[in-house]
């Protein structure tokens, strides 16, 4: 045995022998490879001159600098490079350190080399496609100098000396050895072609080099989308990190919900008008006289996670309570409904109460008034609609039942009885008695009399009643009546608080309105408004309801929705079509308040004033002056606007439709210049180039129109059609020069377009890195691609904007937010400054000229909100720390 297990162990010994030999050979190349390497180190830094190394702000004159291939950044770092492939002997190769931050130089040169240019072996190699070409992005090529006549060219045979040809031949082992340290060993890079970053046609198959340093990838939907970083940055992690120093505040809210919801407009004890429309309450105090213009100011409660449905001042004139709507949060958990009670002076939430009682939303809301306010009637949107009482100060039910399955539209408390509750809705009028309970939770009985019309016509809605000083009762219904419901004796069935309770029963009937009456309001002096829906009148009544005074308010604001008395004779009336009115009815009335009535999507921003335009699906363009806080002017579009953008003059406005119609419209006269169709798909994106020379129109036909525009802007002629996105375009922006145009399309694609040389795509995306953009309002780039929250679809953004000074950039996303990051935001899980009081999908967000306000749009609240930014300190460098420090949720975002 000892014999036959002889042989065996020779061969053992002689294999690891052979290994052993194998491996000091492998080292002694690697030996090879490192002198080789730092050889080309040294005769690059021989054609470098000693200052431009020394001195890193100032570069080498252009006959002396080191250059780069083209193709690749210059002066690279293998760390940027091929960090991740590096072995533990990495060479470091120095450069001249860049800028900080952000570098956006001039564009590459036309001629340089297809983005990733290497074709893929079988084996992961990358052959090189010529002796000229510098190779695909990634791959360590000797750096060559430019060429002078008094050098010779390195590694060329005509020229070098003996001596030299045996470091060339270290050199090339050097690239070859770099092309395995470099290659890629995933299956994506090896086989896969990338739709985005591959410019080639189907039968080409391209590498997909995304390496640290040259490009970065996101995915939204599992589709990468490549974006290559710009020459001057050397590291992601130099870039600017943290949420901006600059805020916003609420400076404004254009807009009042008064075309789908009901008290909604009350008058605070400081004088102050306080309504809603989102998730916020305003609170308004007009300037001027009755009739007057509109001025005065707004402070808001914004304490609500929805949409505020219905408001209600307590006795006091000073807390209000207000409901809201149920939603969602954007992880998609439930908000629930529930009612605060707050102080209107110092806008503190003194309670919060129904947390998790209510379903759907708050509908109604009444404060008792016999007992200064102690009590709280609330009905939510539940199918039973359940009517339950709260004690205020404690937060506590103290009495509930269902009420109707039909839509309660109204609730109050009798002034001169807490026991007696009215509600009134969908065919019916419902008289409660509430007895005990009062101080022990949940105890508390409501008993229900329905109202009988008896030989009445019974109409279908009754939206309003109000209580008369005498203790009857007036109800406006669909059908325009004004019924009396007088006290009728009592029932000795009917248990209450106080024993047995009367009851109600109509004594008289007047015809007040053609259509229906939508509002009642009693007046100090104890006459009664009434105010219509189709007829849109206002008429005020006397004892026995003998009509005393009336005024007509004009079509376009709508029909009457809500009355408040203010001081004096002075009256305010909230419309069907989001408009606050203020006035008499002697002197007629003004708007002091206005708003859109649908869903809103087209903004844009006035080049030198403080002015901005909006429009969307109610078919209005409207122009607002941010200073005065107005309406300048408003058009019916006869169409769905989409889009809008000024000419850098201001002197005419570019509006796209949803028909594939566009309109010119001089934003003085508002005639309309120009009106053109381009294929009969909607409009989503118009942009003037900064020069004004050009308008492209990108449209949902996958195509942007581009036209030749004079310089007044009023005539237009077309140029060209950059074709090549594969889904409909959804944001463009401009080159600084005017030439070139960046695209984001409905598939996440981005292309970038050279317009003046005849609309053709550019396929090399690398050569873009470096271009400087005019505007940018695209929601996919290497600059912004840090806005994007983890685990995104794909639609969470909406609208995206650059300030002018470039210092920030502003978000709305799908969540009813809007967000300030840093720019460039080009760090994943970037953190924002979050800020809330939408109550829909935030559409869009622009800049004023001078980067003092944002404003943003809704979607389906139609508001839009003005913010004003803080601590921008002009366009300088920002700030080292925030003027203020919100509270920190969530984790990534600092809630304002």
């Amino acid at each position: 045995m000892d014999g036959a297990a002889g042989p065996g162990e020779g061969s053992a010994r002689e294999a690891l022998q052979s290994l052993s030999r194998r491996l000091r050979v492998q080292e002694q190349e690697m030996e090879l490879v490192k002198a080789a390497l730092a050889e080309a180190l040294r005769l690059l830094r021989l054609q470098v001159p000693p200052s431009s190394l020394q001195e890193s702000g100032t570069p080498a004159p252009p006959g002396d600098s080191l250059a780069a291939p083209p193709g690749l950044p210059p002066a690279c770092t293998p760390s940027l490079v091929s960090r991740g492939t590096q072995t533990e002997t990495e060479v470091e190769l120095k450069s001249s350190p860049g800028p900080p931050g952000l570098s956006n130089g001039p564009p590459a040169p036309q001629g340089a080399s297809e983005e990733p240019s290497g074709t893929q072996s079988e084996g992961g190699g990358s052959s090189s496609s010529g002796a000229g070409s510098p190779g695909p992005p990634g791959i360590l090529r000797p750096l060559q100098p430019p060429q002078r006549a008094d050098t010779p060219r390195r590694n060329s045979s005509s020229s070098s000396s003996p001596s030299e040809r045996p470091r060339q031949k270290l050199s090339r082992k050097a690239i070859s050895s770099a092309n395995l340290l470099v290659r890629s060993g995933s299956t994506e890079s090896r086989g896969g072609k990338d739709p985005l970053s591959s410019p080639g046609g189907p039968g080409s198959r391209r590498s997909n080099y995304n390496l640290e340093g040259i490009s970065v990838k996101m995915f939204l939907r599992g589709r990468p989308i490549t974006m290559y970083i710009p020459s001057g940055i050397r590291s992601l992690e130099e870039l600017p990190s943290g949420p901006p120093p600059e805020t916003l505040s609420l400076d404004w809210v254009y807009g009042y919900r008064g075309r789908d919801s009901r008290s909604n407009l009350f008058v605070l004890r400081s004088g102050e008008v306080v309504y809603f429309i989102a998730c916020v309450v305003v609170l308004y105090r007009p300037g001027g006289g009755p009739g007057g213009p509109g001025g005065g100011g707004q402070r808001h409660y914004r304490g609500h996670t929805d949409c505020v449905r219905c408001l209600a001042v307590h006795p006091d004139g000073v807390r209000v309570a207000s409901g809201q709507t149920a939603g969602v949060d954007k992880d998609g958990k439930p908000l629930q409904p529930v009612v605060h009670i707050w102080d209107s002076e110092t806008l503190l939430k003194l309670q919060e109460i129904g947390l998790g009682a209510f379903e759907r939303g708050v509908g109604a809301l009444a404060f008792s008034a016999a007992d200064q306010g102690a009590f709280l009637c609330v009905v939510d949107d539940s199918n039973e609609h359940m009517l339950s009482v709260w004690d205020c100060s404690r937060g506590m039910k103290l009495a509930e039942i269902k009420s109707t399955n039909d839509s309660v539209l109204a609730v109050g408390f009798n002034p001169r009885d807490s026991s007696c509750i009215v509600t009134s809705g969908k065919s019916h009028v419902h008289f409660w008695n509430w007895s005990g309970g009062v101080g022990v939770p949940g105890n508390g009985t409501l008993t229900r009399k329905q109202g009988v019309f008896g030989k009445y016509k019974k109409p279908k809605f009754i939206p309003c009643f109000v209580f008369l000083p005498d203790g009857d009762i007036l109800t406006g219904d669909s059908e325009g009546n004004i019924l009396t419901w007088g006290r009728s004796p009592s029932d000795s069935k009917t248990p209450g608080r106080g024993g047995a309770k009367e009851t109600y029963g109509i004594v008289a009937q007047a015809h007040a309105h053609e259509g229906s009456i939508f509002a009642l309001c009693l007046r100090r002096d104890g006459t009664v408004l009434s105010g219509g829906g189709r007829d849109r009148r206002l008429v005020q009544w006397g004892p026995g309801l003998v009509a005393l005074q009336e005024a007509e308010i004009p079509e376009h604001f709508g029909a009457v929705r809500a009355i408040a008395e203010g001081p004096g004779s002075e009256l305010l009336v909230g419309t069907t079509k989001n408009a606050l009115l203020r006035g008499d009815l002697a002197q007629g009335f003004s708007p002091v308040i206005q708003g859109h009535t649908d869903e809103l999507w087209g903004l844009c921003t006035h080049p030198s004033q403080n002015r901005f335009l909006t429009c969307g699906h109610d078919r209005q363009l409207c122009l607002w002056d941010g200073e005065s806080h107005a309406l300048a002017w408003s058009l019916d579009l006869k169409e769905t606007g989409l889009c809008a953008d000024f000419h850098p003059s201001g002197a005419v406005v570019a509006v796209g439709l949803n028909t594939g119609r566009w309109l010119v419209l001089d934003t003085e006269t508002r005639e309309i210049v120009s009106d053109v169709i381009d294929g009969n798909e909607q409009l989503s994106v118009v942009r003037y180039s900064p020069d004004g020379l050009y308008l492209a129109i990108g449209s949902h036909d996958n195509v942007i129109y581009i036209y030749s525009v004079s310089s007044d802007g009023a005539k237009s002629s077309r140029f060209g059609r950059c074709m090549g996105h594969s889904s409909f375009i959804t944001h463009l922006d401009w080159s600084k020069d005017g030439n070139f145009i960046m695209s984001n399309s409905g598939d996440y694609e981005i292309l970038y377009w050279d317009v003046a040389g005849g609309c053709k795509q550019l396929k090399n995306r690398y050569e873009s890195r470096d271009r400087e953009w005019a505007t940018y309002t695209c929601v996919l780039g290497f600059h912004v691609y840090g806005v994007w929250p983890d685990g995104s679809d794909g639609t969470d953004i909406n609208s995206l904007c650059r300030s002018h000074n470039e210092r920030v950039v502003a978000v709305a996303d799908d969540f009813c937010k809007v967000h300030l990051f840093q720019y460039p935001c080009a760090r994943a899980k970037a953190p924002s400054r979050m800020y809330g009081g939408h109550g829909s999908h935030v559409t869009s967000v622009r800049f004023t000229h001078d980067d003092s306000h944002l404003v943003s749009l809704g979607g389906k609240d139609a508001s839009i909100f003005q913010w004003r930014m803080l601590g921008a300190g002009g366009s300088g460098p920002a700030p080292a720390t925030p003027s203020r420090t919100p509270s920190l949720s969530p984790a990534s975002s600092l809630d304002v």
